[in-house]
């Protein structure tokens, strides 16, 4: 069974917000507003089934998503100080819209009887496909392939608590949902509270060279006293 239009529409809805919310941190103009949003909301589901060449997409096979992010790119552009009342409020919409997504991308590849690799990789690209083509499109490499607090992790994890919620403890679809949520979320809020960033520049050459040279002295030391021993 799928999820509810209700669901996909919110994940949508909250996704135009975000596009909302960077386009008025970008100045930009109405054209830009509206492209955004139609970004933020629809390019991580856009990405997915481009993908998957399975079924339908879901962003022209539906007369609601495309309209509503237009909508909400006009009131934002026209009210946009509503905003600055929120301070956090990017930071939640952004956390909320990853889960929304991941969900829906989730569950279209477990309807689909993809691999659980696939489920995966499916629910993930869903869930930050959208941030990837903001970054793009604004002239930034995109936060997932950057130093930062959980976000691609955040949405995997999120893919993988759906997964075991639905398909292999057998739970209803709400309470998968609000899971997976709930996830992404504490996952998301934990990375930030305790400043818990993803690792880049790693280099483990050096040690291990340095281990491999101790283990090259330590076997030559024991085979030299065995050799005084006989």
């Amino acid at each position: 069974m799928p999820v509810p239009q209700w669901l996909d529409l919110s994940a949508v809805f909250v996704g135009a917000i975000a596009g909302v919310l960077v386009s008025k941190q970008h100045k930009l103009d109405l054209v830009g507003f509206i492209g955004m949003c139609l970004i933020c909301a629809l390019g991580g589901g856009l990405l997915r089934d481009a993908i998957m060449q399975a079924g339908s997409v879901y962003a022209l096979e539906s007369r609601w998503p495309i309209p509503l992010c237009v909508i909400t790119a006009v009131v934002g552009f026209f009210f946009p100080s509503v905003a600055e009342q929120f301070p956090r409020l990017y930071e939640w919409v952004d956390m909320i819209s990853v889960a929304l997504f991941v969900i829906a991308g989730t569950d279209k590849a477990i309807l689909h009887n993809l691999y659980l690799s696939g489920i995966i990789l499916m629910g993930t690209i869903t869930g930050v496909g959208g941030g990837m083509l903001r970054d793009v499109f604004l002239g930034e490499v995109p936060q997932v392939f950057r130093k930062s607090n959980f976000y691609a992790l955040c949405a995997i994890m999120g893919a993988i608590a759906y997964y075991v919620c639905k398909c292999v403890i057998g739970l209803d679809q709400t309470v998968s949902s609000a899971t997976t949520v709930a996830v992404v979320v504490l996952l998301r809020q934990a990375s930030l509270h305790f400043d818990i960033t993803t690792p880049a520049d790693v280099d483990l050459t050096p040690k291990v060279v340095e281990t491999g040279r101790r283990v090259a002295e330590d076997v030559k030391a024991h085979a030299c006293e065995a050799i005084k021993k006989k």
